[in-house]
């Protein structure tokens, strides 16, 4: 694992993975490797009440039903869609699942404009065909078609950045449960792929997509909807931050003290300027930021490097507000407006009244803004 840049979440987990499927003996649907309570245990983490013997730590962050609805979806026929604001965590909850119930989550196709049929059914090795013709052996299946063919879970990434084409072509997988390939209609049968039992879709759409590809109302009713809300409660957010920090710590090797109080000015910094955003009246007074939990992460790991790299090993406020103002100015000069709005009208006063770090904060933004404009 140590090889790998981003293992997927069955090799980064593997061993307690192993250790779950050794201790479940609860009923496992179709081909699963955990009961559906073990999955929840594994992407929720474990309670004293759960009477293990060792403690699964969460590894999603959110509201329980969001997860158990997930699980019962898949324990069905129907696909799961996933739908919520950008960084709100829907790609990691599909991993977690696909990683707990069949151990591969690498079955993916990401929807994007230039996404086709043939990334959702089958194409074909062109080097192959010439030489011995079309055949089961020169045909490339898709992840989906894959999954189908093992009884596992394919996930559909951005469903609503792809086409009506590619978005009709999974209507009549969902449905049917098999792909047609007429290019082997030969009387001998294996021009048909059927879905063996276990076989499921997770996809996921971003919620500002809205009105790019909408899905028609036959796509609707073949998947169970979750939508999974921005993270607003500061508890729930810090353990999502922390989590993440942490993890960016053991992978880069970094020994950095990430003080609770620049965590706590983080958390309320994206908090003010998430009241500013609803407040708005218009798309141009809002950040183009989603200021997603995972969006404050980056904000985090991008001035944890810098301090690792050019500070002095140790996170200042000064960094963590150069790269906030780093990290959200994506429009020029409308983003440094609002956030140079946010600093006088909001920081500058905070820093008067209560000290502590956000003057320190409140000259770190400045800097940045002024080196950006």
């Amino acid at each position: 694992m140590s090889d790998l840049l981003r293992a997927p979440a069955e090799i980064k987990y593997a061993e307690e993975l192993d250790w779950l499927e050794s201790v479940d003996d609860g009923p496992k649907p179709f081909t699963w490797r955990l009961s559906p309570k073990m999955v929840r245990l594994f992407v929720l983490g474990s309670e004293r009440s759960d009477g293990l013997d060792r403690e699964i730590a969460p590894k999603w962050f959110g509201d329980r039903s969001f997860v158990e609805r997930s699980i019962v979806t898949l324990a069905s026929d129907r696909g799961l869609l996933l739908i919520g604001d950008p960084g709100t965590g829907k790609s990691w909850l599909a991993e977690l699942l696909s990683a707990a119930i069949c151990r591969n989550s690498t079955l993916v196709v990401q929807g994007t404009a230039g996404t086709t049929e043939d990334h959702i059914k089958y194409s074909w090795n062109v080097s192959m065909v010439i030489a011995k013709g079309q055949s089961r052996e020169s045909m490339i299946p898709s992840p989906i078609m894959t999954a189908m063919e093992a009884g596992a879970i394919g996930r559909f990434e951005e469903l609503t950045r792809s086409t009506s084409d590619v978005q009709d072509a999974l209507i009549s997988i969902l449905s049917e449960k098999y792909i047609s390939v007429p290019e082997l209609d030969n009387g001998g049968g294996d021009n048909i792929v059927f879905a063996k039992p276990g076989f499921s879709v997770i996809a996921t759409a971003n919620s500002r997509d809205r009105g790019v590809n909408d899905l028609s109302s036959a796509l609707k009713r073949r998947f169970n909807f979750v939508r999974i809300p921005v993270v607003t409660n500061k508890k729930s957010e810090a353990e999502i931050v922390r989590f993440r920090t942490e993890e960016l710590l053991r992978r880069h090797q970094i020994e950095l003290d990430v003080p609770p109080t620049l965590l706590d000015v983080l958390l309320q910094s994206f908090a003010d300027l998430r009241t500013s955003a609803a407040a708005a009246g218009s798309d141009d007074e809002k950040l183009e930021s989603a200021l997603s939990t995972a969006e404050q992460i980056g904000v985090l790991e991008d001035a944890i490097l810098h301090s690792n790299f050019f500070g002095e090993r140790a996170l200042t406020a000064h960094t963590l507000a150069s790269s906030l103002v780093g990290s959200l100015a994506r429009r020029e000069p409308e983003d440094l407006a609002i956030l140079n709005k946010y600093l006088h009208g909001v920081v500058e006063p905070r820093s008067r009244e209560e000290g502590g770090s956000w003057p320190e904060f409140l000259e770190g933004g400045r800097d940045a803004i002024a080196t950006l404009s």
